[in-house]
């Protein structure tokens, strides 16, 4: 039997399909080179820095794509939804999370925001009714890999860190709550991911 009563689960890439095709897909249609959007926005000094301040709450979705647009050279009009538009839930995870729950085992959501309005990523995948925990970065004003957004998050576990695991599609979030005390699982393949919670938690979580 494993001593684990807590799963830990980032949304995007994990209770999603992957980030980068969607991400490969919206250069595509927009007649952009290839990593046009990770060269502007994850690599330049100024796109980090906003999109930091997005996930932190400091800066409004409306605003990044105002900034985006620029960067990229395209309209801003729901910018943030066009580059994830083909983003669909992952049936693997968010089943295994559903058979993590019947096995009496408590399923967070700990999720860097992308800001919530005019578009909103968490739309139908019912997060407050199918989780014992929603924390969403920005409501906190704090972003993932902040040490003290994984502990609010376990305090809203209720659970110490040694009892929880934690997945991420980010392999720096994963050494980040590692370091913490949380057994970590980074994401690649979700057939693999489920594979290694069913050992770690000692349930099954195909059934």
């Amino acid at each position: 039997m494993s001593n684990r009563t807590g799963l830990i689960l980032d949304f995007g890439g994990v209770l999603t399909t992957p980030l980068l095709p969607a991400v490969l897909a919206f250069e595509q249609r927009e007649g952009l080179p290839q990593g046009a959007c990770l060269t502007a926005l994850y690599k330049d000094e100024t796109g980090v820095r906003i999109t930091s301040d997005l996930e932190r709450g400091a800066v409004s979705q409306t605003e990044w794509n105002e900034f985006a647009g620029k960067m990229l050279g395209v309209s801003p009009d729901n910018l943030m939804g066009r580059i994830f538009g083909d983003l669909r839930p992952e049936p693997l995870l968010i089943n295994a999370a559903a058979a993590a729950r019947r096995a009496g085992i408590k399923v967070g959501i700990l999720s860097n925001s992308v800001g919530l309005a005019p578009w909103d990523l968490y739309d139908g995948y019912d997060l407050e009714r199918l989780y014992d925990v929603v924390v969403i970065s920005e409501n906190h004003l704090m972003r993932k890999p902040d040490p003290a957004l994984f502990e609010a998050t376990l305090k809203l576990m209720d659970l110490p860190a040694e009892q929880c695991i934690f997945v991420d599609d980010t392999e720096a979030y994963v050494q980040a709550a590692e370091q913490l005390g949380l057994a970590g699982v980074h994401n690649q393949d979700p057939k693999q991911t489920v594979a290694t919670l069913s050992e770690l938690l000692g349930v099954d979580l195909t059934a």
